[in-house]
């Protein structure tokens, strides 16, 4: 018989349905309004997943869905079987194929060229990228702009170097296609769709 003590079958969400609804009203808003920063309750999980994402990994990941785990967390036997068994998704071997892709640290954003960018057809079929960060600059650096943005709005995360905007200007650049992504620090969530441009602030 499982020991329902393990980490795999710990943590989660205290009221599934209430729990969901708040990290989807989350997700939506910072979807919505690129580099805002949304402050959801986090939820417990196995190393090296974080509470706030571990808490998109339960709200969007499902029994259709795949995911790809990048090293940190594939090296973890504990994060797999807690998302299948917390979300009942497909652990993919192959990031290119998979419907959402895992990255614990910041490192892994330059891989977003190798996950599901769609098609012109059905540029839905994307993968959606959760990137784990350690939190975001109170005085940032970069400056956002595109749809769902007010004119322009500062924003950056916290370890995360310019070498991002370049990968981020060829991701934004095979619109209709690409990848979304969410950032997820411990306590706090942003979203950038692939429609958000990214400049320095020194080049505005």
């Amino acid at each position: 018989m499982a020991n329902v003590a393990t980490p795999a079958f710990t943590g989660g969400f205290n009221d599934p349905v209430h729990g969901s609804q708040q990290g989807f009203r989350a997700i939506m808003e910072a979807m919505a309004r690129p580099g805002t920063l949304q402050t959801p309750d986090g939820v417990t999980a196995p190393a090296p997943l974080n509470p706030v994402s571990a808490l998109v990994a339960l709200t969007l990941l499902d029994q259709d869905t795949s995911v790809w785990l990048d090293s940190g967390c594939h090296g973890q036997a504990d994060v797999a079987d807690w998302l299948s068994f917390h979300t009942g998704a497909r652990i993919a071997q192959n990031m290119a194929t998979a419907d959402f892709c895992i990255l614990s640290n910041p490192k892994g954003v330059t891989v977003l060229a190798d996950m599901a960018l769609g098609s012109e057809e059905y540029p839905d079929r994307s993968a959606t990228a959760i990137m784990q960060v350690t939190g975001f600059e109170a005085n940032p650096d970069w400056v956002c702009e595109g749809p769902g943005i007010k004119g322009q709005i500062d924003f950056q995360p916290t370890g995360v170097d310019d070498s991002f905007l370049p990968v981020w200007s060829q991701n934004r650049a095979a619109f209709p296609r690409g990848v979304d992504l969410i950032l997820a620090s411990p306590t706090q969530l942003a979203a950038l769709p692939r429609t958000t441009c990214i400049r320095k602030a020194r080049e505005m």
